[in-house]
């Protein structure tokens, strides 16, 4: 886990150990030792490097969506910036516009000062259709996910060492499609918005998220292996999600997401 937090970064001394960084996960292929393929790109992805053997990234990005908090990193990973960098970015189609078009509306002047080809290194930018695909090996499937302003995709991600789901921005209360549930059914590890609580609901409604009991909730319908509360509120304190942690009751193994943490998929 790179970065855990959801909406905004959220520094200072009441974040340190649960991480003020944006979403970003980096997965690494059963039987590898750095990560080929990244969900999403918050301001997680700075620490990349850490991960790598080398100074330059080589493998694919897959975004959940546009919201600032899910792209923002692109262009300060140091990782991903270099001329011996290859990237495949991957996000939802819409607007009837192209990946890189789509990605120029918040990287490009007067919001950003270079756009998309500024950054060093082999990119390509694809825009993407819910459905099966391989990806750096994986066998990844996205379908449509209820959030709050633009498209939003879920994904599953597979290979011979197992398989996880990953619904970062979700409103479970909206409906869930036959597709997303499918999605999530008997996933060994499930990474589900757990940005609220339930003394929360108006304001979860309100911005398209899910609580942590509708998390546990839909790990628990889906048969899920195990599941990871992500997404933290950028007000949520360590102290708070400390105590989340020790009150959860939940009949399946669920932990409180933290940046650094490695979750082994079986």
């Amino acid at each position: 886990m790179l970065g855990v937090r959801g909406s905004t970064p959220a520094p200072g001394p009441d974040f340190v150990r649960y991480g003020g960084h944006t979403a970003c996960v980096a997965v690494v292929p059963d039987g590898a030792d750095e990560p080929s393929l990244l969900l999403d790109a918050g301001t997680g992805i700075r620490t990349l490097g850490s991960k790598l053997k080398s100074d330059a990234f080589n493998g694919s990005i897959l975004l959940s969506h546009l919201h600032w908090d899910h792209m923002m990193g692109i262009p300060f990973s140091r990782a991903l910036d270099q001329a011996s960098s290859r990237v495949d970015l991957y996000l939802p189609t819409q607007d009837g516009m192209t990946a890189r078009d789509l990605l120029a509306r918040t990287m490009s002047p007067p919001a950003f000062p270079i756009e998309p080809e500024g950054l060093h290194g082999t990119w390509t930018f694809r825009a993407t259709e819910p459905g099966p695909v391989e990806i750096e090996g994986f066998r990844v499937t996205s379908t449509d996910v209820a959030h709050k302003g633009g498209r939003a995709l879920g994904y599953r991600v597979e290979d011979a060492g197992g398989s996880i789901a990953y619904l970062t921005d979700h409103a479970p209360v909206q409906g869930m499609s036959d597709e997303c549930w499918a999605l999530v059914d008997g996933v060994d590890v499930l990474l589900h918005d757990a940005q609220f609580l339930e003394s929360e609901r108006a304001i979860a409604d309100e911005y398209g998220h899910a609580t942590i009991d509708e998390a546990i909730a839909v790990a628990v319908k889906a048969k899920v292996g195990k599941l990871v509360l992500f997404h933290h509120s950028p007000v949520r304190t360590d102290a708070e999600l400390d105590v989340i942690g020790h009150n959860l009751e939940a009949p399946l193994p669920v932990v409180v997401a933290r940046e650094g943490m490695t979750v082994t998929v079986p």
